[in-house]
Formats: C-alpha cells, sequence, structure tokens
C-alpha cells in the first residue's frame, strides 16, 4: 500500500510518500517540502502547489492521501491561504481516486509518540527511529507529513 500525506500550508507544504508490503517495515519513497514564492499571485500559489502534488501522484501512484486537518490559530488571514491551498490539494487527490483520510495534529502526535502534546522535536525524533530516511531533510514539513504518512499506516485497520 503506498500513501501521499501532506502537511499542507501555503508557503510550504510537506510531501511524503511512504509504503508498507506485507510483514515488511513502512519504507518513505519520497519526501519533500514544496515552496511557493510570496512574490507569487495568489492564484498563481494555490494553483502551483495542486500541480505538484499532481506530479507527485503520477510518478508514485498511491491509493490513499493523508492529509491533516486545520489547525485554527488566531491569524484568521493564514488559516483561509491553507485552507484553500487544502482545497487544491484534496482536489487533486478526489480527481484521481484517492481515498482521502484527514488526522488532526493531535491524532498524529498520539500515533507517532504516544502523547498528543509532543514537541516538534520528539516528533521528528520519533519519525527517525520509525522510518529509514535515505536523505538529510532541511524542513520540519517534511518530517510532518512522514509523520501523517505513518498514522495513516497506524489507522488502516482500525477506525479513523
Amino acid at each position: 500500500m503506498k500513501i501521499i500525506a501532506i502537511d499542507p500550508g501555503y508557503e510550504k507544504v510537506g510531501v511524503a510518500v511512504l509504503e508498507k508490503k506485507d510483514g515488511k517495515k513502512e519504507e518513505v519513497l519520497y519526501s519533500d517540502c514544496l515552496r511557493t514564492s510570496p512574490r507569487m499571485r495568489h492564484s498563481d500559489r494555490v494553483s502551483s502547489i495542486g500541480s505538484e502534488i499532481k506530479k507527485v501522484i503520477d510518478i508514485y501512484k498511491p491509493e490513499k492521501m493523508a492529509i491533516e486537518s486545520l489547525f485554527f490559530s488566531t491569524n484568521q488571514k493564514t488559516v483561509m491561504l491553507v485552507s484553500e491551498a487544502r482545497g487544491a490539494i484534496i482536489y487533486e487527490g478526489s480527481k484521481n481516486g484517492l481515498e482521502i483520510i484527514e488526522f488532526t495534529p493531535l491524532q498524529v502526535k498520539i500515533a507517532v509518540t504516544g502523547y498528543g502534546r509532543s514537541e516538534k522535536k520528539q516528533v521528528i525524533s520519533m519519525v527517525e527511529k520509525l522510518v529509514s530516511i535515505n536523505k538529510k531533510i532541511k524542513h520540519d514539513d517534511e518530517y510532518d507529513a512522514i509523520a501523517i504518512g505513518l498514522t495513516c499506516f497506524a489507522c488502516q485497520n482500525s477506525k479513523y
């Protein structure tokens, strides 16, 4: 089973593709932090995010998309921008026949660390212990995407 996992954002989008074969440990096939430039028009940024997600889907052919649900902060403008980017991401997943599964940040932290109030460095530490990563990861967003994918595999045989 292959899963594309997304840590949605507007400026930075964490993306990972994970695969789990019967009786084997999850493997990270791809991870990246997609970036959009603040100099781009809003519509071009959202379109660029959707196009990049489509490319990853076309290359890796996942069966499911795991995406983090929005965490509502006090900055309403940021929430709106991220929600529009999420819409483009979910659209691409749905258009390509993927089952879309959403997880809250709390669910991801519990699945990966066992504690829902874990710090970012604890999530990163556990991700590095749970899967082998064959490259230097520069952005937390990639770790978050991998953690979301691991959460999806952990919940695959239970109700989410």
